[in-house]
């Protein structure tokens, strides 16, 4: 006799298993949290390596050795991206001040068209100062904690290129290892659900770097055929903020169209507004489909949480890891799916 009916039962069952696959969860961001400076540039080499590995096979395909391919492809990628960190860093720091110069100028109209009850943009800067001298004492350790954060930064980037070159070199053994390490039975399904895993993350990071590519390169023209001051940086801004999947486009157009709006007027700013949004639906309705279909797609709303998550758990880092972590996990469970089937 069932003290329980059967309904009852399943939703307790659902409910153990979801309790356990939450302390799963729980256990390793505390484990990731703890061992950060280990965990920090696995990830990221692990998203270099899935940028990459396309190139690297291509190497190998016509003959070139696995650690010479390895070796070249790092090379290019150390090339191509202090390339583009030059070039963006450039024209952030031409365009900065001019950029923060017209923010705040605008804030500054918006608050007065808007009427504010004696709250001023360069009142808060007064009293910003005010605090920082009441504070000045910290300078010393603030310089500290900055010289100790750009270490880190540089630390964390050379062992992430190291572990590029070890991941695109020894691929084909970290696959016989997990082979070996699955269960009896089980390790063709878990190669195979390894592989589709990588294979999303590798299609939304070329895909997202494509599609960024698209999206700097339309907004800086639109802007520079408005005379948009700091075009180039901004449109560096746009760059950087599309690995930020709706929030950091969001906020790099908010930055243009205020800048548009102290500069050019309200016209202007309208114009800016409505190429952003153009272009937005351009990636939203063609680019995003073309490019990533294939790879994986991922409803907004998914997108959106992965982002929430990932900003509580690791701030900035989080919210740049979060969506590639969610594709890759989006990748295995259809995987799963698949083969239940």
């Amino acid at each position: 006799m069932q003290v329980l009916p059967d309904p009852v039962r399943r939703l307790a069952a659902w409910c153990v298993v979801a309790l356990l696959v939450a302390g799963v969860g729980w256990v390793v961001v505390e484990l990731g949290r703890v061992f950060r400076p280990a965990v920090v540039p696995v990830l990221l080499a692990l998203l270099g390596s899935a940028l990459l590995a396309p190139l690297h096979r291509r190497l190998v395909g016509v003959g070139v050795h696995r650690s010479l391919s390895a070796f070249v492809t790092c090379v290019a990628v150390v090339a191509v991206v202090g390339g583009a960190l030059f070039i963006v860093v450039s024209a952030l720091v031409d365009n900065g001040a001019q950029i923060v110069d017209s923010v705040r100028r605008a804030a500054q109209s918006l608050t007065d068209r808007l009427g504010s009850s004696g709250t001023s943009v360069d009142s808060l800067s007064e009293e910003a100062r005010k605090l920082a001298g009441r504070f000045g004492g910290s300078a010393v350790s603030g310089v500290v904690t900055g010289v100790g954060y750009i270490s880190e930064t540089v630390a964390t980037a050379v062992l992430a290129l190291l572990l590029v070159f070890f991941f695109l070199r020894d691929g084909d053994r970290a696959v016989s290892g997990l082979r070996g390490l699955s269960p009896y039975g089980s390790a063709d399904t878990v190669e195979a659900v390894a592989r589709r895993a990588f294979r999303a993350v590798e299609g939304f990071m070329r895909g997202t770097t494509f599609i960024a590519l698209i999206d700097a390169a339309l907004i800086t023209a639109g802007l520079l055929g408005l005379r948009v001051p700091g075009a180039v940086g901004l449109g560096a801004l746009v760059f950087v903020g599309a690995y930020i999947p709706y929030l950091g486009a969001f906020l790099s157009g908010a930055v243009a169209v205020l800048v548009a709006f102290a500069d050019r007027g309200f016209a202007v700013a309208v114009w800016a507004l409505g190429l952003i949004v153009a272009v937005q639906l351009i990636e939203g309705h063609v680019l995003q489909p073309v490019i990533q279909s294939r790879t994986v797609r991922m409803h907004p709303a998914v997108v959106l949480v992965a982002l929430a998550a990932g900003a509580s758990v690791a701030g900035i880092l989080g919210l740049l890891l979060a969506v590639p972590l969610a594709a890759a996990v989006s990748g295995a469970v259809h995987e799963v799916r698949d083969r239940t089937r």
